[in-house]
């Protein structure tokens, strides 16, 4: 038996609002989904489908597993995330390799900017 990775799913309070910012940052449209959920990707897509579930509860405390987001320049990342209507930790790692600054969805789920040198 082969076992795949097809998506990673997020738990949200305003599903459309959450799936409307990750649509727009990652440029990938919603696909069929079920009714209250959004999908980003399609079944067989080359990158795992971002799942938004409905929840009633808001986050609480830190996530424990976040998404990593390559992006050209992070600078620029940083303000695209701003003007989508995510936030900023304040929390920035530069490296040999590249720099990481930890960035908020609109509903403070954590994610990384990553620019790799």
């Amino acid at each position: 038996m082969a076992n795949r990775w097809t998506g990673v799913t997020i738990d949200c309070v305003d599903v459309p609002r959450v799936a409307a910012f990750w649509s727009a940052l990652l440029d990938r449209p919603p696909g069929p989904a079920r009714s209250g959920w959004v999908y980003l990707g399609r079944p067989g897509d080359p990158q795992p489908r971002l799942v938004f579930q409905p929840v009633t509860e808001p986050k609480h405390g830190k996530v424990r597993l976040h998404l990593d987001i390559a992006v050209d320049d992070i600078d620029r990342g940083i303000a695209q995330v701003i003007s989508l209507g995510g936030g900023s930790t304040g929390e920035r790692h530069d490296y040999d390799e590249g720099v990481v600054v930890v960035m908020t969805d609109p509903e403070e789920h954590e994610f990384c900017l990553v620019q790799y040198y």
